[in-house]
């Protein structure tokens, strides 16, 4: 599959209960088990490019990873293993950047790389803290690019670090070596980011406490606890065929079994705000807070995103494609994280809705979107499968060609055979 073509929808009313699980938590899931010293269950693991290189990894770490029909056993080595070769992290930002905290702290000898587009993303913003508290860290461009080199050491610093950015990877980096340190640290951000790291690593037994609006960290003295944990399904990849009924006249869906943190349904919550008629229903809650999603149609109105980036970073193409359908003009704000995902997504996201006839302003954090209409384009991902998906979405309404679609199997799986049940999709080469 290299592209796409998507034929305009009719009306649909579907309940999805195969949305593909977190890749978030999937990942954590796999590194998190080298914390204990007893095998980790883990059910519902993401099955896809990105977090199997995760679970490859942490089997050249040493581990033991059976699977099963309808679980994983991760059972952690006594110490880790220096592998011979280097570990490979495909696409993800996720998996590199927590890799490089975790290892910071352990001895050894690691080479972290991934593919082209993982190759021009910032590691800096990773490696200079870590630098700071005694990590042993290199690549390109002084250690801003990969591949990157760790040399573990027994132990780090704690630390005081007041982060520029709030960005779940580097916090949970951050934390990841601080449970190695030899002194409590304090992490600080500007605003709250995905805190999925927290809540996993404190059900661990971990002491991640909250402090003055800051998250103290104290060093683990004996192994966590292992995971015992159920992968909640993707609210990033629900949130797909959430704007899909949002933008398809009498449409609904009833998206199943997803995590509702706060910090994952930031977007539904703009939509919602947009016009769309959205209802959270909370089932169940340990790790994470778990239930459905029923998103139906209503026409749409333009809305300005400043505020609480960081939870819906992943989510901006998809949302402007919303705002490209809806009545107004809407502004996205603050958001220049998005220049450094698996592509440039401001200038991915504002090509490719101008070859699509809807009237953009550039800015460096964002964009303006002035919306009530779109026409069919061939578009280019920019290997982005979010970007690539978005526009695949936006062909439920007017028809839509997206090239270079291999990047969707990295995180959704499933997603086209999702996309086919609402309307006629076609693959090429």
């Amino acid at each position: 599959m290299s592209s796409l073509r998507v034929k305009p929808a009719k009306a649909f009313d579907q309940q999805i209960d195969t949305i593909a699980p977190d890749k978030s938590i999937s990942h954590r899931c796999a590194i998190f088990s080298l914390l204990s010293d007893k095998p980790s269950t883990v059910r519902n693991y993401l099955d896809a490019e990105d977090t199997r290189n995760t679970l490859e990894i942490v089997k050249k770490l040493g581990a033991v990873v059976e699977e099963e029909a309808d679980f994983m056993k991760i059972t952690p080595p006594a110490s880790l293993s220096e592998p011979a070769e280097i570990l490979d992290c495909g696409n993800s930002g996720t998996a590199i950047r927590l890799f490089m905290g975790f290892l910071a702290s352990r001895p050894g000898f690691y080479v972290l790389f991934g593919d082209k587009y993982l190759a021009s993303r910032p590691m800096r913003r990773v490696a200079d803290p870590l630098r700071r508290i005694g990590a042993d860290i290199d690549g390109r461009e002084n250690g801003n690019l990969a591949p990157i080199s760790v040399r573990g050491a027994e132990a780090l610093k704690g630390y005081v670090y007041e982060s520029p950015i709030a960005s779940a990877q580097v916090k949970s980096a951050m934390i990841l070596a601080a449970l190695n340190a030899t002194e409590p640290s304090l992490y600080r951000e500007p605003h709250l980011s995905r805190d999925h790291s927290e809540r996993m690593l404190r059900g661990m037994g971990a002491q991640i406490k909250e402090r003055d609006g800051a998250i103290e960290i104290h060093p683990v003295t004996a192994p966590l606890e292992p995971l015992d944990i159920t992968v909640p399904a993707d609210p990033s990849s629900g949130f797909f065929f959430a704007v899909a009924a949002a933008i398809v006249p009498g449409s609904r869906v009833v998206l199943k079994n997803l995590s509702l943190n706060d910090t994952r349904i930031e977007a539904y919550k703009v939509l919602q705000k947009m016009g769309a008629k959205i209802e959270f229903v909370l089932h169940e809650e340990k790790y994470e807070p778990i239930g459905d999603i029923v998103v139906a149609y209503a026409p749409l109105h333009g809305v300005t995103v400043h505020e609480n980036i960081a939870w819906l970073i992943d989510e901006l193409p998809a949302l402007s494609i919303a705002m490209a359908l809806a009545e107004g003009k809407s502004v996205v704000q603050n958001a220049k994280e998005l220049r450094v995902k698996e592509s440039d997504r401001i200038s991915s996201v504002v090509e490719n809705l101008r070859l699509c006839g809807v009237e953009v302003e550039e800015f460096e954090d964002g964009y303006a979107i002035t919306g009530g209409k779109m026409h069919a384009a061939t578009i280019d991902s920019h290997g982005d499968h979010r970007v690539a998906m978005s526009f695949a979405v936006a062909g439920l309404v007017c028809g839509m060609a997206i090239e270079d679609t291999d990047c969707i199997m990295t995180s959704f799986p499933n997603f086209t055979a999702l996309l086919s049940k609402l309307s006629e999709v076609q693959y090429g080469d």
